[in-house]
């Protein structure tokens, strides 16, 4: 899990990421992110809907295992940005951790985030 300090709170800031923010799309992730000058590090939000899963197990399981794959990379994201990743797929609970890892560093550096 990340820490506290990288972690979103309240729904305004994510909406401020919604209507400002690029667009990385994937095939069974989004990545959607707005620089944040007033921050000195990062903010990270995984946004699992039920129609991927019914299952709230599985659905944060996913959002745990996306967490984890970007706190081992942290020290590699260059400015302070606020990202929202989106999940399609539920093949994302089941998918490889090597394959998943390098999906989201391929997204990352698509976004010049790392």
């Amino acid at each position: 899990m990340i820490a506290r300090k990288h972690r979103f709170h309240g729904y305004g800031s994510l909406r401020y990421v919604y209507q400002h923010g690029r667009t990385v799309r994937g095939s069974m992730t989004s990545l959607k992110f707005a620089p944040n000058t007033r921050r000195t590090s990062y903010r990270l939000a995984v946004v699992v809907s039920k129609k991927v899963n019914k299952s709230a197990v599985v659905r944060n399981r996913i959002r745990r295992r996306f967490y984890e794959v970007v706190r081992r990379h942290e020290a590699e994201i260059l400015k302070p940005y606020d990202m929202v990743l989106t999940v399609f797929s539920d093949q994302m609970a089941t998918i490889s951790a090597a394959e998943l890892e390098q999906s989201v560093l391929d997204q990352l550096r698509q976004a010049r985030i790392i």
